[in-house]
């Protein structure tokens, strides 16, 4: 054996995984060379690296390169990935756990956009409390927090960086790497630009086309891209494989073999887990963010029927493991139940999208905090509902629940999710108004048995958002849909809102309105029922979903997300060439396909929006950098700059929340229609 071959063979697999990507690696040299330094204990440096860009630009890549850096430095390497970080910060904090404890620990944390609400409490509770040595690095989609590289306490501390593309001499050494023939070196990078996904995914398939004008992959270029890496898949059985991947937020050989049934699944496992566009992850494989988004189309709108069904299967899957997994996974599954349907117009309807300042966890009701509580009660509802709170707390003290803000720990809200067996308690009836409404429908339509009870949602308590769309209502809800698939022998389920008509309207097709109208201290409650003897929890989920799923559209460009977006940045790009702008793809969107005259409708409707981003608190600016940016003439981003007297990274800043925010008013008029 030779010398090179003996040493190959005593190397373990993480010592050649790692070589391998080292050898792989091309690029980011600053970001490493800084890295390196601080991993050397450079008592100047920073200790907290954030790393952000777009989809596609290679972050996962340089935190992993990174952890082998660490790593091969004999620093203990915590990994974590922020799709899979659940709310409550406990379960960071036990994830993450080295970080604090063990001295010169690195903690990686990727995919960050997807647990960004933590990012308050990272800053300012859980990174000071680091072990001696330690160092952070974060990666995801936005940019941090203004305040956080204001801040004096963190000035040097702190490392920020956002990922561009590749420049064409570190794109070729990418191609290079990765054995891309010579002579086709030049196409490839025509096709992919300066995006390190494209280039890895067009050195893959080495293919040939065009490049995206901004270096983010077009949809077209990521849809033929992945077209070729899978070419033509080999059975029915791997084309159902990839429906399951593209779908559900991870994929496990046991989820696999669930939804396909008898199929021999650890071939498809390992045929999944070597395409190029797969991650994995503690919780199973899953597609890169812009892979899935392009797969999910392209998959939608060949087989929309064959899509639908897979979708339905996961479905399927995930209520039975509600019923039958542990209690500390009840919450990730529901999570995963309503991620499959998302796009729902009912649940996009009811539920609200998790923000940096609106994102809670729920927590169990402490003794100390009952006084909190009952003051909220008596400040939000009167001093009745006060009364009626500390009657229940006396009774059923476990079945309260209370909502702290993830960024301070703040207890801001608090709901009673409680559990009457029949016959009912003469004491409770007799107390409380509502519970007497609640036997009282129940009895005049279909009586409780022995052996049965009914579950209400007594008091859902909010001061800050009272009754209204929140976080809070979501999560309370989702326990309740949790605890009815699991639940034995419950008959009615009830919510209670005060504002009738209000709820009735967002309940339509949910829930039924029982006309039930109990007074409180002199306000008025409304009872929002189900009998889920009649109808199971699966079959309310099917209901909801057969009758309101978004239909397949003409077209995967006006399907997914991802494509919808980068369409909206085509349209602004092109906005001053008309040729350019009257073959852009977003004129196949529904936003004007009933248009007689689709291009000037859609610049009025890209104008209309524009000036709708300053109704948000924070989109003055967001509009003018639009608005000087693409339709009133600046050369350049720099030019723009300096129209707006704006250093260039403020107005980059400003520029990008504007493309967010702007993207986001055109979906939902794009999903739902005009408000």
């Amino acid at each position: 054996m030779a010398a090179s071959e003996a040493t190959l063979s005593g190397r373990s697999w993480r010592e050649r995984l790692s070589l391998a990507r080292e050898r792989a690696f091309v690029g980011r040299a600053s970001e490493l060379n800084d890295f390196a330094t601080a991993l050397g204990g450079d008592e100047a440096g920073p200790l907290a690296f954030y790393l952000y860009g777009a989809g596609g630009m290679g972050k996962s890549a340089l935190v992993r390169r990174m952890g082998d850096l660490a790593a091969g430095a004999g620093r203990r390497v915590v990994q974590l990935d922020g799709r899979f970080v659940e709310r409550d910060p406990a379960h960071f904090e036990r994830a993450a756990a080295d970080f604090v404890a063990e001295p010169g620990t690195v903690l990686l944390l990727d995919s960050f956009e997807h647990c960004q609400w933590l990012e308050e409490w990272l800053w300012q509770r859980f990174l000071p409390r680091a072990a001696d040595g330690a160092l952070a690095v974060l990666a995801g989609r936005f940019a941090p927090r203004p305040q956080w590289m204001a801040d004096p306490a963190w000035a040097g501390l702190l490392t920020v960086r956002e990922l561009e593309v590749l420049s064409e001499r570190e794109a070729l050494d990418l191609l290079t790497v990765a054995a891309v023939r010579p002579e086709r070196l030049s196409q490839v990078l025509r096709f992919a630009g300066g995006n390190p996904l494209a280039l890895t995914l067009g050195a893959a398939g080495e293919l040939a086309g065009s490049a995206s004008a901004d270096g983010t992959p077009s949809a077209e270029v990521l849809r033929t891209l992945l077209a070729s890496l899978i070419g033509e898949v080999p059975t029915a059985a791997h084309r159902r494989a990839l429906e399951v991947a593209a779908q559900a937020p991870s994929i496990t050989e046991e989820l696999l073999a669930a939804v396909l049934g008898d199929e021999k699944v650890d071939d498809l496992f390992t045929w999944l887990r070597d395409l190029p566009f797969m991650e994995s992850a503690a919780t199973g494989l899953y597609p890169h963010d812009a892979a899935r988004e392009t797969l999910m189309a392209d998959l939608r709108w060949r087989a929309p029927n064959a899509f639908s069904a897979m979708r339905h299967r996961l479905a399927e899957e995930y209520l039975r493991l509600l019923r039958e997994a542990p209690e500390e996974r009840v919450r990730a599954v529901t999570d995963e139940l309503f991620y499959l349907f998302q796009d729902v117009e009912v649940l996009a309807r009811l539920r609200v999208r998790p923000t940096l300042d609106n994102e809670v966890h729920e927590s169990i009701l402490e003794p100390a905090d009952h006084a909190l509580i009952l003051r909220m009660a008596e400040e939000t509802e009167g001093p009745e509902s006060a009364d009626l709170v500390r009657f229940w707390l006396a009774r059923q003290p476990k079945r309260f629940s209370v909502y702290r803000l993830i960024s301070t720990g703040r207890i801001v809200a608090f709901t009673a999710q409680l559990v009457l067996p029949f016959p009912p308690d003469e004491t409770e009836v007799v107390c409380d108004p509502v519970i007497a409404a609640a036997w009282h429908y129940a009895d005049k339509t279909a009586p409780v048995r022995d052996g049965e009870h009914i579950a209400i949602t007594r008091f859902s308590i909010y001061p800050e958002l009272y009754q209204v769309r929140s976080r809070v209502v979501d999560l309370a809800n989702s326990r309740v849909q949790a605890e009815a698939a699991r639940a034995r022998g419950r008959a009615h389920g009830f919510l209670v809102y005060h504002d009738c008509e209000a709820w009735a309207e967002q309940l339509r097709g949910v829930l039924a309105d029982g006309g039930e109208r109990p007074v409180v201290g002199g306000r008025t409650y409304g009872l929002f029922t189900i009998d889920w003897r009649k109808i199971p929890v699966e079959s309310w989920l099917r209901h909801i979903i057969n009758a309101t799923e978004m239909p397949p559209l003409s077209g995967p460009s006006s399907i997914s997300r991802t494509v919808f977006e980068h369409g909206v940045r085509e349209a602004l790009r092109h906005w001053r060439s008309a040729s350019a702008f009257g073959s852009c793809a977003l004129l196949r969107a529904r936003l004007v396909a009933d248009s007689a005259e689709p291009v000037e409708d859609l610049r009025a409707l890209l104008r209309e929006a524009v000036n709708a981003v300053a109704a948000n608190p924070h989109g003055a600016r967001a509009r003018d950098a639009l608005t000087v940016t693409y339709f009133s003439g600046a050369p350049t981003q720099e030019a723009a700059a300096r129209r707006l007297s704006l250093p260039f990274g403020t107005y980059r800043r400003h520029l990008r929340q504007g493309l967010d925010l702007l993207c986001e008013v055109l979906w939902q008029r794009e999903m739902y229609g005009p408000h």
